[in-house]
């Protein structure tokens, strides 16, 4: 290939040249350039290698059809279209699939043995001895660009949701005048277009439309679309149409922005995309510098490069000859060969009527091609035009059903979809839509250029997945007819070519091979994106503290100024413990101080869920695994809240303020999801008129005061209510205030000693901590961190939900089966309870572990260990376990199988090939009759 550049060039400004490289050579080009343009204007003509075979590829697209020009761009965008990419100055270009360089591959000697590896071959090759001995290679050699792990990405991409009466797809001369006529109406109109300029063909292809040129007019439509309201999205591909007229955009960043993803959902939605060239089929048609027909016009007149100075410009349709007219205008010696017998010659082009090409010659690009009536034309590019294949494949994505229209040898779109309009190329018509033609437009006049079974040399069907006509025949002899276990079969149609340019050359073969018609065989499944889209799109700004935000506490300045060590604990940034020094130490001493006198905890985190109405019992008793109904106003309960599959998804204490008003007491980290649950089920399951529900946990913070001395304390603070135990027992709850405010106190314990729980609202918590800070002085209150709070809680068999359960776990596993056997009332996982997997005698249930090897504690996530014959097999694993300054040995918590039923035995457990020795003992190793909550 001789590319070289003319004069022109609507899309690049000479007056600003750029340079870059590529495979390490200096490309130069101008601001405006494509990478694909630049390289074709430097001469360049091997871009790439076929994925399978190591082949030599060039250009063959200008646009997102592209199968072949796939390029790694350095700064962390792989695989990138070279067609799609803007040249920048400075930029780093590199060819994939390629080692060293696109020119030099050390593994083109692979399409020496192409006969022995043709479609499906891993499938029959590696199969003996063991797939694995050869996949560790086979994966090393799959995949194209590769991934540059030390670039960095955007920070974040930025996400919009948007509403619209009318959503246009394609800014072509169809797509602007549908927009126009939207605008015009009144309605609400977003436009959008993979291009950075409005116009599609126009930009490319001569027309005069109301007295302007295709460009000017298009121009002035962008602007008067944007004048008057309308979204103009430039540079933004449409990839995707989801239920209810929701369609996904991605628009893309420009001077190192992040793309931005768009969710715009529409009224009504008009489809402009335009049509696909489709390549002719004959004998080494994947040459470089065999391209698309169309795609070398918009190089000529976009970027001003001419693709060769020989050209061949071969097609079975009239609409090529614009490019054959125009490259012989820039002085191209340009030949026609063209598959129709009675095609008229236009003026200044030789023409060469009634006849194919059967075949392409050449070493690393094309040099010439052998015609039908066996005469041989040098060429140092060869045009082709195979006919157009309307881009449905969002119309199909929206539901919509193909046609085939014999006249165009296309699929269209057939049966309507509501709320969806094709229009334009899309819907098969070729020329400008007729209110704005001023005279008629070259006709497609096209005639069926087919690929032939049979042939001795390789025909190319897609370009990208090195699929061959060979494997497609080789396909239906074993029987693979269907349209998609041919695509499976050969990978035909896959990878981010999605059968743009493939597709309907491969359904033809296959027709002529079963005998049936094109529409016959059929089309397989268009699926988003269109095009590929970044994940750094789809994630948005939900990277870092973005992604997962760190929740702070309300008092969390006090807690540092008492020296607190901060950790995250289920997304919250809470005291693990205080103090200088060894953290086993502090976190030790904070335990013991627990237990011996009085100690002060910021709990804030806990859930705080308001459940209001007149039928909130009911509600509630659905939610629980625990009959909740028959809870005094006043009191409090401990419950399960399972998923619909039975398994324990939280677990906390539920508060009943009055006869229709509850508090969902869950825990930290769950509060957003159990919160969620609750309007799922009111919302489906419920009257949501006589149930409302209110999430309080980050207006109330909660401040817990536990230990032997916390009612002395209490009562040193002076609450206006009694706190004895006649008066506010364990499990009940008051209203007081503090200072003025009201506040609620209730008789709850994570610790087993007694405790009271005081929601305040969180402006005043400071002040409440700091008069319980003041007051605990004289009883010696210490301040208690997570870690030490983790101790006491294991000494007491209370689970933590994800530390001590897992995915499996269900309540009877925790040995609390009377709610399914008593309770009346339907609950959520009610059904999953009685099936044999949940009644299975050999289930995992929650016991404790006590070391009896000497060797201290146990370490958390060790396995029990069943032994069978010769092996060793999983029997369950230690949840939590620490060392208890209250009982002064080593505490566990396990779930392993069968642990209710066997008390007293000692099981073995595994740990990084050491093996321990425990008993299984009651979960609660402290105060097992409870003693001390009234103490």
């Amino acid at each position: 290939m001789t590319a070289w550049r003319t004069e022109g060039g609507s899309a690049i400004d000479r007056s600003r040249p750029l340079r870059f490289s590529f495979d390490g050579r200096e490309v130069e080009g101008f601001a405006g350039d494509t990478v694909a343009s630049a390289l074709l204007a430097g001469g360049i003509s091997v871009l790439g290698r076929s994925f399978k075979y190591h082949r030599p590829r060039g250009l063959w697209g200008a646009g997102v059809e592209e199968p072949n020009a796939l390029v790694d761009i350095a700064g962390g965008m792989p695989n990138t279209r070279a067609t799609q990419a803007l040249a920048a100055d400075g930029m780093a270009v590199r060819s994939v699939n390629a080692e060293p360089s696109a020119q030099k591959d050390r593994h083109a000697f692979l399409d020496a043995f192409s006969r022995f590896i043709p479609a499906a071959f891993y499938y029959k090759t590696f199969m003996f001895p063991d797939w694995h001995l050869f996949e560790p290679r086979i994966r090393q050699m799959a995949g194209l660009g590769t991934l540059d792990a030390a670039a960095q990405g955007p920070a974040f991409a930025e996400q919009v949701n948007h509403h619209c009466d009318v959503l246009v797809v394609g800014a072509g001369p169809a797509g602007l005048l549908a927009a126009r006529k939207a605008l015009r109406a009144g309605k609400r109109v977003v436009l959008c277009d993979d291009g950075r300029q409005a116009g599609g063909s126009l930009l490319f292809r001569a027309a005069t439309i109301e007295g302007k040129t295709g460009s000017e007019w298009a121009a002035d439509m962008a602007a008067e679309l944007a004048g008057g309201g309308a979204l103009v999205l430039a540079g933004t591909t449409a990839f995707g149409i989801y239920d209810h007229h929701l369609a996904g955009l991605n628009q893309k960043g420009g001077d190192g922005a992040p793309d931005r993803l768009w969710r715009i959902r529409a009224g009504s939605i008009v489809l402009a995309t335009g049509a696909i060239e489709r390549p002719l089929p004959f004998g080494n048609n994947d040459l470089p510098g065999i391209m698309s027909a169309e795609a070398a016009l918009v190089y000529l007149r976009r970027f001003g490069v001419a693709a060769g100075r020989k050209v061949v410009v071969a097609t079975n349709n009239g609409l090529a000859y614009e490019t054959a007219e125009a490259l012989a205008a820039a002085g191209a010696d340009v030949t026609v060969v063209d598959y129709r017998a009675d095609a008229p010659p236009p003026a200044g082009v030789r023409v060469l009527a009634g006849r194919t090409i059967l075949s392409a010659s050449g070493r690393g690009a094309v040099h010439a091609v052998r015609l039908s009536d066996g005469s041989v034309l040098e060429a140092d590019a060869v045009l082709a035009s195979g006919g157009f294949t309307p881009t449905v494949h969002l119309y199909c994505q929206a539901q919509g059903k193909l046609d085939w229209r014999d006249d165009i040898l296309a699929f269209v779109p057939g049966r309507p979809v509501e709320g969806v309009t094709v229009v334009g190329a899309a819907a098969g018509d070729f020329g400008l839509p007729a209110e704005l033609a001023e005279r008629a437009g070259r006709a497609l006049g096209i005639v069926a250029a087919w690929p032939e079974p049979g042939t001795r040399e390789r025909v190319w069907i897609d370009l990208q997945n090195d699929v061959t006509a060979k494997d497609v025949e080789l396909a239906v002899r074993e029987n693979f007819v269907s349209v998609e276990h041919l695509k499976r079969y050969t990978t035909l149609g896959m990878a981010t070519d999605q059968g743009k340019t493939s597709n309907v050359n491969g359904l033809a073969l296959m027709a002529e091979l079963t005998g049936r018609r094109i529409p016959e065989v059929g089309t397989t499944t268009y699926r988003p994106p269109f095009t590929p889209v970044p994940f750094a799109c789809f994630a948005g700004a939900r990277s870092g503290t973005r992604m997962s935000p760190l929740r702070r506490l309300p008092l969390e300045k006090q807690h540092r100024a008492d020296g607190a060590v901060f950790r995250d604990y289920g997304g919250w940034l809470r005291p693990a413990y205080y103090g200088a020094g060894p953290a086993d130490t502090r976190i030790q001493a904070e335990a013991r101080a627990a237990r011996e006198g009085v100690a002060l905890f910021d709990g804030s985190p806990l859930g705080k869920i308001e459940v209001i109405g007149p039928d909130a019992a009911g509600f509630l008793d659905f939610i629980y695994y625990n009959t909740m109904s028959t809870l005094p106003p006043g009191r409090c309960r401990y419950g399960f809240i399972l998923t619909e599959g039975g398994n324990v998804y939280d677990d906390g204490v539920l508060v009943r303020l009055d006869e229709n008003r509850f508090v969902v007491s869950c825990s930290s980290s769950h509060v957003a999801g159990v919160h969620a649950l609750l309007e799922e089920w009111r919302q489906d399951h419920f009257d949501r008129r006589r149930i409302f529900i209110h999430n309080a946990t980050a207006e109330m913070a909660t401040l817990t005061v536990t230990g032997p001395r916390a009612r002395a304390l209490m009562e040193a603070v002076g609450f206006d209510i009694p706190l004895d135990d006649a008066a506010l027992p364990h499990m009940a709850v008051a209203a007081s205030t503090f200072e003025g405010i009201a506040v609620r106190i209730a008789r709850i314990s994570f610790t087993g000693d007694r405790s009271y729980e005081i929601s305040v609202p969180a402006d005043r918590a400071a002040a409440l901590w700091a008069r319980l800070r003041r007051e605990g002085e004289a009883f010696g209150a210490t301040l208690l961190g997570l870690e030490a709070l983790m101790i006491l809680r294991a000494e007491k068999g209370y689970i933590v939900i994800g530390k001590d359960t897992d995915g499996t776990s269900r309540p009877m596993d925790f040995g609390l089966t009377a709610p399914l056997q008593r309770k009346k009332a339907e609950f959520i996982g009610r059904r999953s309870l009685i099936t044999e997997d949940a009644t299975r005698a050999d289930r995992r249930q929650f016991v404790g572990l006590e070391a009896v090897d000497g060797k201290g504690v146990l370490p958390t996530g060790a396995h029990g260990i069943a032994r069978e014959g010769r092996g060793v097999r999983s029997a369950g694993y230690v949840t939590s376990s620490y060392f208890s300054p209250a009982l002064q040995k080593p505490i566990a918590l396990g779930l392993i199988e069968r642990g209710l039923s066997r008390m007293g035995d000692i099981i073995e457990l595994q740990h990084l090939r050491e093996i321990r020795r425990a008993r299984i003992i009651s979960a609660c190793a402290f105060d097992e009759e409870g003693s001390r909550l009234h103490a």
